[in-house]
């Protein structure tokens, strides 16, 4: 018995300027190739050239005419975030759709940033709030949409207010909800902000389920040298159609959240599937960590002070 095919319809983008962060591979490569394939001029930001070149590549192989191309981005060096977004200012073209897309998860062992922040908080989050906040103008110039991915791991837990950096007592997987948790939580207290201040940016939340990505895959430079157990389940459930999604269904609640016209700001964006693990993308109700903002307020006030940036409009 066939399967319908899970899709979304992405608009004609003919025009627009799109960043994607985390597209040199897996579901951020995906975004990135539907985008060019819908008429939009797409900058990959990445941390490795030859992945990045690589990517490139494969979405030529698809849609030969792509307007695509390379900038250097590395998030747990905030020096790289501030070289990008002078890069992109330099360049003075509007940005029209940020998908802040990129992430780490689950390194063996507690690990820390160039600036010394524990490595999930300060990549997930601390580095793509002050690339947000650097590209505030050219943000504003093209009445851009954010969306910003989260995960189901932001379903519980807490920001540890405590200990930050958990340099006190590391726990991985916790440490990896509180840096989605925080994401979200500016996320959605962005989209509260441009409201507010006339900013005339949308700004939303999206999270792919649970599919084979990268994420839990062998990534040498996090110490991982092989598969996690975790990611070997994953990937058999996921080739079964069992419960979860794939890596082509994964990469759909953010173009959906970046791209659709009817897709709503303050929102979030997911599988609606049972679980919420697999299926179409659809609205969700927001998780119950990010619905404080108070807590979100606190957020986006500490990691300006953590990151050094401010949200200047102009």
């Amino acid at each position: 018995m066939s399967r319908t095919p899970i899709d979304v319809t992405v608009p004609d983008l003919t025009g627009k300027r799109a960043v994607v962060t985390g597209a040199s591979d897996g579901m951020g490569l995906g975004m990135a190739a539907r985008l060019a394939a819908a008429g939009a001029e797409v900058i990959l930001p990445v941390r490795n050239r030859a992945k990045g070149e690589a990517a490139v590549a494969r979405i030529r192989q698809t849609t030969p005419d792509a307007d695509v191309s390379l900038r250097s981005l590395d998030l747990s060096s905030l020096d790289s975030v501030a070289a990008l977004a002078d890069t992109l200012r330099g360049e003075g073209h509007p940005i029209h759709i940020l998908i802040n897309n990129a992430g780490v998860m689950r390194p063996p062992d507690r690990q820390t940033t160039a600036d010394g922040f524990e490595l999930q908080f300060g990549t997930n989050h601390l580095g793509h709030f002050a690339l947000v906040a650097r590209l505030l103008p050219l943000l504003r110039a093209g009445s851009a949409r954010v969306t910003s991915q989260v995960s189901i791991a932001a379903r519980r837990g807490r920001i540890n207010w405590d200990d930050l950096n958990w340099e006190r007592s590391y726990d991985g997987m916790r440490a990896y909800s509180q840096s989605k948790i925080a994401f979200g939580l500016f996320g959605l207290e962005l989209e509260r902000r441009s409201a507010a201040h006339g900013w005339g940016v949308t700004s939303n939340l999206s999270h792919p389920g649970v599919a084979p990505t990268s994420l839990l895959a062998a990534r040498p430079e996090l110490g991982r040298s092989r598969d996690t157990p975790a990611y070997r389940l994953i990937r058999a459930l996921s080739e079964r159609r069992i419960l979860l999604g794939t890596v082509e269904t994964a990469k759909l609640p953010a173009l959906m959240a970046a791209t659709d016209p009817t897709a709503r700001p303050g929102v979030l964006y997911g599988p609606g599937g049972p679980g919420n693990l697999g299926g179409a993308p659809a609205e969700q109700r927001t998780y119950p960590p990010l619905r404080s903002v108070e807590e979100a307020q606190r957020v986006w006030q500490v990691s300006e002070q953590l990151t050094g940036t401010a949200f200047v409009p102009a």
